[in-house]
């Protein structure tokens, strides 16, 4: 049996050994994007954050359900449909192709499951049904509300007192609500909206009921895991608690996991300063394996701040790494070999990523020292599954190399390897198989260096000059 994870559960405020209602089973649910623009690198840090700790999971557990969602209607959905006179459908497509595509960039591995709120219309209604029978909300001028002062439990989450939400919540100030802290269930919509027939009439859902109504249907009443942004603490995990609770009359779930904010250059990213960084900005700008280790490479109940030496610290860093790993590119690793312990100890510590990226330095050390094919194959093969829990190190090196550095892969390759490919080269000239040494050249041409046969032998030079 393997060591239990241990998680900052914020419910509790204090890390936990992960509990599950299945011994072998775990299930986790993270909030995902509204899907009304391209993702910023706040979309990113979650998506990459708990793409980390499902692949943790995936090896500590025989099965595990990770499910995402997509908020495809929303008033800012709602207002640039409206400003390119097009359906939510035509904006919402339009940026879920781009999310998925940014994230591939990055590594993230498609949650087992991603559900779309317009989906799940039907599975709303009989959520916010129950929560009216139970006497937990009720039905104001076209809109249904949640009663909060019915559930005494709220704001064990936040840990904030009534008065203290109240200064802090976004609150509508509406005259058809009971309690100030009361919140939307459903909506009516005017023609022009988006809307659906319920029994309060033609609306759409509040914005906290979506969630918990995707979590019922696909994950049932109770799960391990809920995943989100900091910044979801308040109102909407909060909401998503009461509703869930008060209509089955269940724990809603058991570990709460938060990953902290982005800032840029030491400031709150905002539309006001100018600072809100796309995804695919920066991706045009380093690759996307370099953007996803600065996003780990603080831990993720930290800020991290974002600028400019992050990213050419990592992009440095994964040089490293594949320059190590280029010199060993002939060595067979061996696909069964188990990640690292010191890794695995990091991680199932709160997904202490640094601590393993820590731990990753040391083992391309051993790489780097190994003396013989069978210790470099071992050592390589430890190495490339602990990164494999991370999302790093997975592709070849030359691959790898021709986009993070291309003058320094022609380095990499200019010493053993080089050498190593010459020789064979040489051997295969001799022996007049001719096949394998244009094949041999072509390797050599493709990790960019320039090969000449002469009098004298034969003669490698880099295609690319350093740059000045």
């Amino acid at each position: 049996m393997n060591p239990p994870i241990l998680l900052y559960n914020t419910l509790g405020r204090k890390k936990e050994p992960l509990r599950t209602e299945q011994p072998d089973r775990v299930t986790m649910y993270v909030c995902g994007p509204t899907v009304y623009n391209f993702a910023h690198i706040g979309n990113a840090r979650p998506a990459v954050v708990f793409d980390v700790l499902a692949r943790l999971l995936r090896h500590d557990y025989r099965e595990v359900v990770y499910a995402r969602n997509f908020t495809d209607v929303d008033d800012k959905i709602n207002a640039a449909a409206a400003t390119e006179g097009v359906p939510i459908g035509t904006i919402t497509g339009r940026y879920i192709d781009a999310y998925h595509e940014d994230m591939r960039a990055l590594g993230v591995l498609t949650p087992d499951l991603e559900p779309r709120v317009t989906e799940h219309i039907p599975a709303i209604i009989d959520l916010i049904r129950e929560l009216i029978d139970r006497g937990h909300a009720y039905i104001e001028q076209e809109h249904v509300l949640f009663h909060v002062p019915s559930y005494p439990a709220y704001g064990q989450l936040s840990g904030r007192r009534i008065e203290d939400m109240l200064a802090g919540a976004r609150v509508e100030v509406a005259p058809y609500k009971r309690d100030p802290m009361d919140f939307v269930l459903w909506k009516p919509s005017t023609p022009e909206q988006p809307g659906w027939d319920s029994p309060w009439g033609r609306g759409r859902p509040g914005w906290h009921v979506e969630c918990s109504a995707m979590i019922g249907q696909h994950l049932g009443h109770t799960i391990d895991i809920h995943g989100g942004g900091q910044d979801l603490i308040f109102p909407h995990h909060e909401n998503e608690i009461a509703q869930g609770t008060c209509a089955h009359g269940a724990l809603y779930c058991r570990t709460w996991v938060h990953n902290s904010f982005v800032t840029v250059d030491g400031q709150k990213m905002s539309k006001s300063l100018g600072n809100v960084l796309l995804v695919r900005d920066l991706l045009a700008k380093a690759p996307g394996e370099a953007f996803r280790l600065a996003l780990l490479s603080t831990h993720y109940r930290r800020p991290l701040d974002w600028n400019a030496q992050r990213l050419a610290d990592a992009r440095q860093t994964l040089v490293r790494f594949y320059t190590s790993l280029a010199k060993v590119e002939h060595v067979a690793i061996s696909p069964d070999t188990a990640p690292d312990p010191e890794v695995l100890e990091a991680l199932r510590n709160d997904l202490n990523v640094p601590g393993a990226l820590t731990r990753l330095h040391v083992l391309r050390v051993q790489l780097d020292e190994a003396a013989t094919d069978a210790a470099r194959a071992q050592a390589k093969s430890r190495l490339l599954a602990s990164a494999g829990l991370l999302g790093l190190l997975q592709q070849a090196p030359a691959a790898a190399m021709e986009i993070l550095a291309p003058s320094a892969w022609a380095l990499s390759l200019s010493t053993a390897r080089v050498r190593e490919l010459l020789a064979e080269r040489e051997l295969a000239r001799q022996n007049r198989d001719f096949v394998r040494s244009d094949v041999l050249r072509d390797e050599l041409e493709a990790a960019g260096f320039i090969v000449e046969d002469t009098l004298k032998g034969m003669v490698v030079r880099p295609a690319r000059k350093e740059p000045a």
